[in-house]
């Protein structure tokens, strides 16, 4: 297959390498003209993945409009609250008989889209049984180095997600197939905005009870949102959910976590976010989930104190104290 990879970040990089080495033509897009050279010249991405060599026979530009054309295949591996821009640019472009595989993880802030509705609405002539959507506990660092992963990849059409399936298969890369693509697409948006909240307790010097605590309970507030949102509640406890929300919660590699760990310090959250160099998607996608919280009328405590320590200056021992206090409850 000829497949564009849309986003130059650790990820998009990471994906064309690893298509490539199944012997399908890539070609990876930069949104800037000067990196797209460099990495051409280089044959590395050195700012997003560094130490890792770009085979030759992958294609990069940051013409988006030759990165698309007769792509049979494109992968959108922007930052979430940045996918409607980059489609936009190619909306005039025919994309019958073309499959859209989305990684990127968030909702985006305005409308409250997952990023396959985002597709949809940005792109009319895309076919929905063709957009498809792959997460998982899935680092570019480690998937890079060949470190054995498994992620799943969902369709409304299970035969899109079996044929993506099978592209993206490799010896070290495990890709299970889903049709619940509204349940793979929430679990790995909201298990960054909790990642945000498991950092946090980490930096103000909390325990392992608690991100434990944390963790679990956060299972039940993707549930709880879910469930009115159309998904299948089983699929959080797969790959795309408590798979995701262990090694983003964990993980020293976790940007989400990394944010929060500062924050937990003392930090302010624009002095931390102005020294990252990539996306820490659940921060912005803590604006959605608090938003989707009171559309659905459900309650998500853990997501609701994140995002009031991120944007509303609470302080998170005031936080963690309102937690601690709420009602009694039981646990199913």
């Amino acid at each position: 297959m000829r497949i564009a990879v849309l986003g130059d970040g650790s990820w998009g990089t990471t994906l064309a390498i690893l298509l490539s080495g199944n012997s399908h033509h890539v070609v990876l897009w930069s949104h800037r003209s000067d990196y797209a050279d460099a990495i051409r010249a280089a044959h590395e991405n050195a700012l997003f993945l560094p130490g890792v060599r770009i085979p030759d026979c992958i294609d990069v530009t940051s013409d988006i409009e030759y990165a698309n054309h007769r792509a049979d295949m494109i992968v959108t591996a922007v930052p979430a609250q940045f996918l409607r821009s980059v489609l936009v640019k190619i909306k005039p472009q025919d994309f019958h008989g073309v499959w859209i595989v989305n990684v990127a993880k968030g909702i985006e802030n305005e409308s409250l889209m997952t990023m396959s509705e985002v597709v949809r609405d940005v792109l009319p002539t895309v076919n929905s049984a063709r957009i498809a959507t792959l997460s998982g506990p899935s680092f570019a660092e480690e998937v890079s180095r060949k470190i054995p992963t498994a992620v799943v990849v969902a369709s409304i059409d299970l035969n899109t997600s079996k044929l993506v399936q099978e592209i993206f298969m490799t010896p070290y890369f495990r890709v299970y197939s889903s049709n619940d693509i509204r349940g793979v697409e929430l679990g790995g948006s909201i298990k960054n905005v909790i990642a945000v909240g498991a950092g946090i307790a980490d930096g103000a010097g909390f325990g392992d009870n608690t991100k434990a605590a944390i963790m679990t309970r956060a299972t039940a507030e993707l549930a709880r949102l879910g469930i009115p949102m159309g998904a299948n509640p089983r699929t959080f406890a797969g790959l795309s959910g408590i798979g995701d929300l262990i090694v983003t919660c964990m993980s020293k590699h976790s940007r989400n976590r990394h944010v929060g760990e500062e924050i937990g310090r003392g930090r302010t959250l624009s002095d931390v976010l102005s020294e990252m160099v990539m996306v820490a998607e659940g921060v912005a996608t803590s604006k959605s989930v608090y938003s989707l919280g009171k559309k659905y009328g459900v309650e998500l405590p853990i997501a609701n104190e994140v995002y009031q320590v991120l944007f509303e200056n609470k302080n998170l021992f005031d936080a963690t104290s309102d937690l601690m206090k709420r009602d009694a409850k039981g646990e199913g």
